[in-house]
């Protein structure tokens, strides 16, 4: 019987370094620019007598905070490993990204109940300086949708933080059109209906990231992975006589793990059926981090039951 740990780090390797940790510089500057805009888009709705740049404010607060969140989890995530917590913080990318799923959710709950709100209870406001401040919240939302979006699609937290930013920016464009048409037609209820349409549009971003966050704290396959692929693939190894116990999930983003038994015909070559096996998981399947167990065919007869 032979076991094998391959996680793709020789002695003395750079540690894996998640994608959302690769990205944090980007990370900070876009919480800071979000976390500034919020407070001078409230000193602008206050100015203004503008509701929906009040609520935008604070639809861009809430997102401050998950990004900070985020920003947290990366720094937790970088902390080494130890014999309590054998892979380390990584796992805390996704819990942030699952907090940061229920905050999008309870500021989608919030931005409806203000918009009926509003439709019974429609204010007058200064709209030129709503548009002001309004386009340059969508221009600050736009730099940070550029610095985030090359790897928003490789890791959760950094989704989280991308669908957040792409929020703000929609509130943005809401609060212009509103704005626009107010100043128009003097319609007042454009502002209560443009905040519904940016409810509509978050909820089911915010439900797909919590349902994706959720899959990978139960240890589920990942997504972009196919469990029967990988088997029928190991089993078309020549050594591989069958495969058991195959279980694969992942860490964190971009850190899939693997674990498995292989039984082969001549256990005494396990070794060559082992490297064989790394080989297939690593340029097929990108999984570095693999557990395989190699056995004889009469291994299970052997083994006493529990």
């Amino acid at each position: 019987m032979v076991h094998d740990h391959g996680h793709g780090e020789a002695a003395g390797a750079t540690p894996f370094r998640s994608v959302a940790q690769r990205a944090g510089r980007r990370l900070l500057i876009v919480f800071l620019l979000t976390l500034l805009f919020a407070i001078v888009e409230i000193a602008g709705g206050l100015l203004t007598g503008s509701i929906a740049l009040v609520a935008d404010a604070g639809h861009m607060l809430m997102d401050s905070t998950g990004l900070g969140l985020s920003l947290g989890a990366v720094w937790l995530g970088g902390r080494p490993a130890s014999d309590a917590r054998s892979f380390g913080y990584y796992r805390t990318e996704i819990l942030a990204a699952l907090l940061n799923a229920v905050l999008l959710m309870a500021v989608a709950g919030y931005v409806l109940v203000e918009s009926a709100r509003r439709f019974l209870e429609p204010r007058d406001v200064a709209t030129t300086g709503m548009l002001m401040v309004a386009v340059v919240g969508l221009s600050i939302n736009g730099i940070g949708l550029g610095l985030l979006r090359r790897d928003s699609g490789r890791s959760l937290n950094l989704r989280s933080a991308y669908v957040e930013v792409l929020s703000d920016a929609l509130g943005s464009v809401a609060v212009i059109i509103a704005g626009l048409v107010i100043m128009t037609t003097g319609w007042r209820y454009a502002d209560p209906l443009a905040g519904a349409g940016i409810a509509i549009v978050i909820l089911p971003r915010t439900l797909r990231l919590l349902r994706e966050a959720a899959h990978v704290l139960i240890e589920g396959t990942p997504a972009h992975i196919d469990a029967r692929a990988v088997e029928a693939a190991m089993l078309g190894l020549p050594q591989v006589r069958a495969v058991h116990d195959l279980h694969i999930w992942a860490i964190t983003s971009g850190m899939e793990l693997l674990s498995a038994h292989v039984v082969v015909d001549d256990p005494t070559r396990g070794e060559d059926c082992l490297v064989a096996v790394e080989r297939l998981l690593r340029e097929r399947f990108g999984i570095d981090h693999a557990t395989v167990q190699v056995e004889g065919p009469d291994f299970a007869e052997r083994v006493p039951p529990f």
